[in-house]
């Protein structure tokens, strides 16, 4: 617990909350000291200016009348008044020797025990001198009652730090220490297992579900990698059986052009599968994205449609383009003509020879949304039990199976869809499918 980084950081806000409370009460006895002083002071000089008022008006006898009435009423300042000689006229306070203006002197109170005095000395028509004084202790009495509240406040705070930094602390380490029982558990083995979350939405539960997001991920690969390498086991089987056969026969006997030509073709088969599989895995790694640039689908499809479309009207079909405006996102065009290419071939191919393919462009129906593009194909289609699978590597329908390909088109679309942030979705039009990729709105 002592190690603990949270209750580490606990302690220091509360040390540094304990200085603050400490330095609150110094500023605060001062200032109340500051400002009682010229409270008292105040009315010291009030009384002063009385008593020379009542002087004018009553005279002396005016005066010594009024001492003697203050020194009956309980709670009053204590007053004196001397002669010119320096005897005692009236009141309790008799200090000769005291000078004018502002002194501190020990006077004997009711008990006969010395008490200090702030004492203010003034002279009065006719060399009368008049004494007024307060008790000094009691700004120190109340310096006492506020030393003793910030000391108990001072130990609320040690305490309240104390025991909300442990529990803090303790908190803290119940949900790091089920995190890291989940990352030995994976460490171990078990990709099942995931980090709780409470669902306070705190950052630890954010960072849970990061964390959950990214195992969910990792899981995905890893078992898309499994079935990868059964899917290459699987798939390059034939191929290189058929390659082995031929070069088989090739020792029994003279090889012919038509041995080496077909060699080469099976060569070219695996050749090409495992670039694609290359390509696959480069995309899906985010390389690409730093050929991101603004990129407009209409001028990727007009490339791509004009490149298709001989071929298309040799075979008895037509390849066509549909665009109203630009239709602008950011991604890397080299990607996108092959996502395209991809699907056009996919429909031209699995169509037959009267294919009838439409590429649309649709630019941002609303704010907030991207652009789209579609092709849409008079074809089979794709039946809707099928369609979550299409975009797997090497996966194929049985009406394809007899047609060249290795089952990679799709999964490179998907790859390339997913680098971009589109979604790619599959729709009937009946007769045909329409294959749409939606694009996030740009920044």
């Amino acid at each position: 617990m002592f190690r603990s980084s949270t209750l580490r950081l606990a302690a220091l806000y509360t040390i540094a909350f304990a200085i603050a409370v400490v330095a609150l009460g110094a500023v605060t006895l001062l200032t109340t000291r500051a400002a009682l002083a010229r409270q008292f002071d105040k009315r010291i000089l009030f009384e002063a200016g009385a008593m020379a008022r009542e002087y004018r008006a009553e005279g002396l006898s005016g005066v010594v009348q009024a001492v003697r009435e203050r020194d009956r009423t309980p709670g009053a300042l204590d007053y004196g008044l001397l002669a010119p000689g320096g005897g005692a006229m009236a009141g309790r306070l008799s200090a000769p020797g005291a000078p004018l203006g502002w002194s501190v002197i020990a006077v004997d109170d009711h008990r006969g025990e010395p008490e200090r005095t702030r004492l203010y000395a003034s002279v009065l028509p006719g060399g009368y001198r008049l004494l007024i004084g307060d008790d000094a202790d009691r700004v120190e009495a109340l310096d006492g009652v506020l030393i003793r509240a910030f000391v108990l406040a001072f130990l609320g705070v040690l305490v309240l730090g104390v025991a909300g930094g442990y529990g803090l602390s303790r908190g803290v380490e119940r949900r790091i220490t089920s995190i890291n029982a989940t990352a030995e558990a994976i460490i171990d083995g078990d990709l099942s297992r995931r980090v709780p979350v409470r669902g306070g939405d705190d950052e630890l539960d954010r960072l849970a579900i990061t964390l959950n997001r990214m195992l969910d991920r990792i899981s995905g690969l890893m078992e898309n990698l499994r079935q990868v390498s059964q899917d290459v086991a699987h798939d390059l089987r034939t191929p290189l059986t058929r390659l082995r056969q031929r070069l088989e026969a090739s020792l029994a006997s003279p090889a012919g052009p038509e041995a080496v030509e077909g060699a080469l073709e099976d060569l070219d088969t695996i050749l090409g599968t495992f670039a694609a599989l290359l390509r696959i895995s480069q995309i899906e790694g985010g390389a690409r994205r730093a050929a991101f640039r603004a990129t407009d689908l209409v001028d990727i499809a007009r490339t791509v449609v004009d490149a298709f479309a001989p071929s298309a009207e040799d075979t008895g079909g037509s390849l066509s383009l549909e665009a109203t405006g630009p239709a602008m996102i950011d991604g890397d065009p080299e990607l996108l003509t092959q996502m395209l290419v991809n699907l056009v071939e996919n429909a031209l191919r699995h169509a037959g020879p009267a294919a009838t393919v439409r590429v649309k462009c649709l630019p941002p129906e609303r704010p907030r949304t991207g652009a789209q593009i579609l092709v849409v194909d008079n074809g089979p289609g794709v039946p809707a039990g099928e369609r979550a699978r299409v975009f797997d590597r090497f996966h194929r329908l049985e009406s394809s199976r007899s047609t060249p390909g290795n089952g990679l088109g799709l999964a490179l679309l998907a790859a390339v869809a997913r680098l971009h942030g589109a979604e790619v979705s599959l729709h009937d039009v009946n007769p045909g499918l329409e294959v749409r990729v939606a694009f996030p709105a740009r920044d």
